[in-house]
């Protein structure tokens, strides 16, 4: 197996955020994007990496960046690297595949979440109201008979507060309008929504049911534009169709593995992360592989 890059060393190119997963550059009138093979669980960094995780979470990204241009533009200006400007080029090794140059744009500071099946904090937040005596959450009704990863009638735009350090707030469409007002608002629902039901259908035809996924928008020359990644095993919740099961947690190709490990560990859940052994690195790097062959039909060693 290879070795995980968890880290870049771009020396005299100005770092902008070092991320959870990504380094960022700021080259003046853009950014430079680089997925490292870092990983985190329940917000913790872990010591070691998944090798090549940076390289599929840029290649997909990539290619639902042009998937979707149809229907909103991006910030993506390229992605080869022999077209970077100097002194980038001197860098290579370290961004080859798994870097962007992207347009600089004006953040909408909202997590822009949709989703076409109920799991994750939002059936966590019905399970709770349905203690409390409601099925209704954030401007909502759900069925009684509505279980864990069951479908939804249609998909619903729920989106939540924009927390950099990662402890986003799901919040009412009405709030979403007071912080950013009714026309971004209505807009970045539209395009949510649009988006969402053109990757589903792409998905399901191979193999992958996208449950949830959240998206991140800012303005550039006036135009909202699709920023930072798009649809990935992040971003998004993937799950295998053979293996669907409504009334429970689903197998999904994310960082599970990882959790599942960490669950059986005495470990509080502070930094540092612990070590990740051999096999739980194995076993992520495939359904991350996976999710990537299904999805845009690329084969990676």
């Amino acid at each position: 197996m290879s070795e995980a890059l968890l880290a870049t060393d771009l020396t005299g190119v100005p770092l902008f955020r070092r991320g959870k997963v990504r380094d960022v550059y700021d080259l003046g009138d853009s950014l430079l994007f680089v997925a490292t093979d870092r990983i985190s669980a329940f917000d913790v960094v872990m010591a070691n990496g998944i090798p090549g995780r940076g390289r599929i979470l840029n290649r997909m990204s990539l290619f639902w960046f042009d998937f979707l241009e149809e229907i909103v533009p991006n910030h993506l200006i390229t992605a080869d690297v022999s077209l970077y400007p100097d002194p980038l080029s001197d860098y290579a090794d370290q961004l080859t595949d798994r870097s962007m140059l992207v347009s600089k744009a004006e953040r909408v500071d909202i997590e822009c979440i949709v989703r076409g099946y109920l799991s994750g904090s939002f059936w966590k937040e019905l399970e709770s109201a349905r203690k409390a005596g409601t099925s209704s959450i954030h401007g909502f009704d759900f069925p009684d008979n509505l279980v864990e990863a069951g479908q939804l009638a249609e998909p619903l735009f729920t989106p939540s507060s924009k927390n950099d350090d990662g402890h986003d707030e799901n919040i009412s469409f009405a709030r979403m309008i007071d912080e950013v007002g009714e026309a971004t608002a209505n807009l970045c629902r539209k395009v949510t929504l649009e988006i969402y039901a053109r990757a589903a259908a792409h998905a399901r035809e191979r193999g992958i049911i996208i449950a949830d996924t959240k998206l991140e928008f800012g303005y550039l020359d006036g135009c909202l534009i699709l920023i930072d990644e798009v649809l990935s095993p992040d971003s998004s919740r993937f799950w295998p169709v053979e293996e669907y099961s409504p009334g429970q947690a689903q197998v999904s190709f994310d960082k599970q593995p990882i959790r599942d490990y960490l669950a059986g560990l005495d470990w509080d859940r502070r930094p540092p992360g612990p070590a990740l052994p051999e096999d739980v690195i194995s076993a992520t790097v495939a359904r991350y592989a996976e999710a990537e062959r299904r999805l845009t039909g690329r084969i990676t060693s």
